[in-house]
């Protein structure tokens, strides 16, 4: 259970985001600009750097509901969260992908992390600056989204076939337009 009473039996960031509406407006708003948005790259794309972020941040429930998502906006295989997790071993990945990937988890770390070379080598493999830019976006907004849910000690189911409803709603619906947030 969570830290604070939150007076929902919700997990992770749902449960957060019905204790407070107020504030779920504008983080829900971002993650549609920013996951669903008008963008080069895919949903699917997006999704994927907004999973790995979390699960280098070792944030369980968005690892596994950004990944479920991802999975839905390809052919709804679960095991893409595993994949997430082994450094994208199995899934074929664009070398573009992976050059924003790179970054992503530079910003994880430390924004300071991420070099000239980093963005060169991104570029290089046909990154746009936009790209990029939404790259870094999406990287540091997850580690504040993942800070919010683990701060507060929300609960996340284990398994991730928790996930796939979740998943598929985020997917199809998107984060300002489902059960979730009102």
């Amino acid at each position: 259970m969570s830290y604070i009473t939150l007076n929902n039996n919700l997990p992770g960031i749902v449960g957060l985001m019905a204790y407070r509406p107020e504030t779920a407006k504008p983080l829900n708003e971002l993650a549609e600009i920013l996951l669903r948005g008008e963008s080069t790259l895919t949903s699917a794309e997006r999704e994927m750097i907004a999973s790995y972020v979390s699960y280098q941040n070792e944030c369980h429930f968005c690892h596994s509901s950004h990944g479920a998502a991802a999975a839905h906006h390809l052919d709804g295989n679960l095991d893409l969260l595993d994949d997430i997790k082994a450094g994208f071993k199995k899934i074929d990945i664009s070398p573009k992908l992976r050059a924003l990937l790179n970054i992503a988890k530079k910003v994880q770390i430390l924004g300071n992390k991420v070099t000239g070379a980093d963005i060169k080598a991104a570029r290089n493999e046909g990154a746009t600056d936009r790209e990029i830019h939404d790259t870094v976006l999406i990287a540091a907004a997850f580690c504040m989204y993942n800070r919010y849910v683990d701060g507060l000690g929300t609960w996340a189911p284990e398994e991730k076939e928790a996930y796939d409803e979740t998943g598929r709603m985020l997917a199809h619906e998107g984060y300002t337009r489902n059960k979730f947030t009102g």
